[in-house]
């Protein structure tokens, strides 16, 4: 029996006629149904983290746990969801085309470029990442805006009214890419590492582990893939590795989409200038990496999911 890296790099059903006609298109959907799975499951901590990244007048004086149990209070249980509808119809395209990229440039490097072992995860997951921001940014950009409005203070009525309002007063087009690019500088390591931890654990977890941590594939029993909880396990250590060394680029892409929303969006017109006044005006710990540690809490188990779900749709839509 073979893993699943090694039947991916020889000829296998997927390449006759029959089995590649929709390939992408199923890989697409398996990536969109990820995606949403994935946030979903960590919608409010998304909101909370938003509103300390950004320094919420209304909230900035708690913490991760105590703005958690706050924005029930002031806004009600849905509070915690706010955004999350613009979230979705972003999640999916993002998903999907960051999964179906990733898919592609391994194969682009390992094939056309002779790039193969880990380098090729790592470059391949940093290209896809930076892929599905560019097609999905201006979405994030209501949906951020979406989030950091408390129930009192609203500046945009929905997700219409939030891309007329940016279109109309913060210089059109231009106005949906605030801070594209410290998400892209953020994208290519996160993403990066995220595939590569993620990959290389499968690889030396089917390589030395195979009975142990390896099952069948339900709709290929000749591939061998990771257990469910393996499968979640290696999610989550990919992603919490990966936050860790872009969590300051997030910060700051944060603080620019925001743009007029903040009273000192002055102050965070470029990368560099974002970075420095956040450091100069909160430090380290209070500033670059406030929200931290609720982004370990987010990251794991949205990594978790992701991956695992993605692993789940590659079978229910015969991808192995």
């Amino acid at each position: 029996m073979k893993s699943e890296a090694a039947v991916s790099s020889s000829p296998t059903m997927s390449s006759t006629p029959a089995n590649r006609d929709y390939y992408w298109l199923r890989s697409f959907v398996s990536g969109g149904v990820a995606g949403c799975c994935a946030k979903s499951t960590i919608a409010p901590l998304d909101r909370v983290k938003i509103l300390l990244q950004a320094q919420s007048p209304h909230y900035k004086h708690l913490g991760v746990f105590s703005t958690l149990k706050a924005v029930p209070k002031k806004e009600g249980l849905l509070g915690l969801y706010k955004g999350n509808g613009a979230m979705m119809v972003r999640i999916f395209p993002y998903g999907a085309i960051q999964f179906m990229a990733f898919d592609r440039y391994k194969k682009l490097l390992s094939k056309q470029l002779g790039i193969s072992g880990h380098i090729h995860r790592l470059m391949a997951g940093s290209m896809a990442g930076m892929t599905a921001v560019i097609c999905t940014y201006p979405l994030d950009v209501v949906r951020a805006r979406l989030a950091f409005q408390v129930k009192g203070d609203h500046r945009y009525t929905g997700i219409i009214n939030a891309f007329q309002t940016i279109y109309l007063k913060e210089g059109g087009i231009p106005g949906f890419y605030r801070g594209l690019t410290p998400t892209l500088i953020g994208m290519a390591p996160y993403a990066g590492l995220s595939f590569f931890t993620f990959g290389t654990l499968k690889s030396l977890g089917l390589k030395h582990f195979p009975e142990l941590l390896g099952r069948p594939s339900s709709d290929n029993p000749d591939v061998l893939i990771l257990k469910t909880h393996v499968n979640l396990l290696c999610g989550g250590v990919a992603g919490a590795i990966a936050q860790t060394i872009s969590y300051p680029l997030d910060v700051a892409r944060r603080r620019m989409q925001l743009g007029t929303v903040l009273p000192d969006s002055d102050k965070c017109v470029s990368l560099i200038k974002t970075l420095k006044y956040v450091h100069k005006s909160y430090g380290i710990k209070k500033g670059l990496y406030r929200g931290l540690s609720l982004n370990y809490i987010r990251c794991v188990p949205s990594q978790a999911v992701a991956f695992t779900t993605y692993e789940f749709m590659k079978q229910v839509l015969h991808l192995n």
